[in-house]
């Protein structure tokens, strides 16, 4: 899908302020920075199963239409306050293989296992700014008292061992009241 498609992932940000920007950019572990400036951090799991996978998942997953896949998403709270929503998908066949712990990450950050493993690789970021009727927005608001105008979001693939997981990062408003 070419770049300039409504529905692409741009592999550069525009039109974001520098405090956004350094939160998108920035490579690293993002629980291990969230952490770092919040005394008290916590992952919240809202959902995880075999599902459908969304839109441009499937093409970048490289499965098949209505092929079930691995979904978990969480929320990364600083405090009491959400500051990011992530949603993981991985191939139901990669969960007997490199991914099989995770099932089983409860409320751990997937952020901890992906960052200690030096074989794990990471494509690079791309992002996106989304708003009402994108599912990541909806699914990412659905518990938000106010819900923004727009949300940016940065996806990447991690593999191991050939077989990948995807994983979308949605910063929430709150994610500004943290220093960067």
């Amino acid at each position: 899908m070419n770049e300039s498609h409504p529905l692409a992932w741009h592999s550069a940000l525009i039109a974001v302020s520098h405090h956004q920007r350094v939160w998108l950019q920035d490579r690293g572990s993002l629980t291990r920075r969230i952490q770092a400036r919040c005394k008290h951090f916590s992952v919240k799991p809202v959902f995880q199963a075999l599902s459908k996978v969304y839109g441009d998942e499937l093409e970048v997953m490289g499965l098949r239409h209505q092929e079930v896949a691995m979904v978990r998403e969480v929320f990364l709270y600083c405090g009491g306050m959400p500051v990011v929503f992530a949603h993981s998908v991985i191939a139901r066949k990669n969960l007997q293989g490199a991914w099989r712990g995770l099932s089983r990450l409860g409320n751990k950050s997937l952020g901890t296992l992906l960052f200690t493993n030096p074989r794990i690789r990471r494509t690079p970021l791309v992002f996106k700014k989304i708003s009402h009727g994108h599912f990541l927005y909806d699914r990412a608001c659905a518990h938000l008292s106010v819900k923004p105008v727009s949300l940016w979001a940065r996806r990447s693939m991690f593999s191991l061992y050939g077989q990948s997981i995807l994983v979308t990062e949605v910063f929430l408003p709150n994610i500004l009241n943290l220093h960067s």
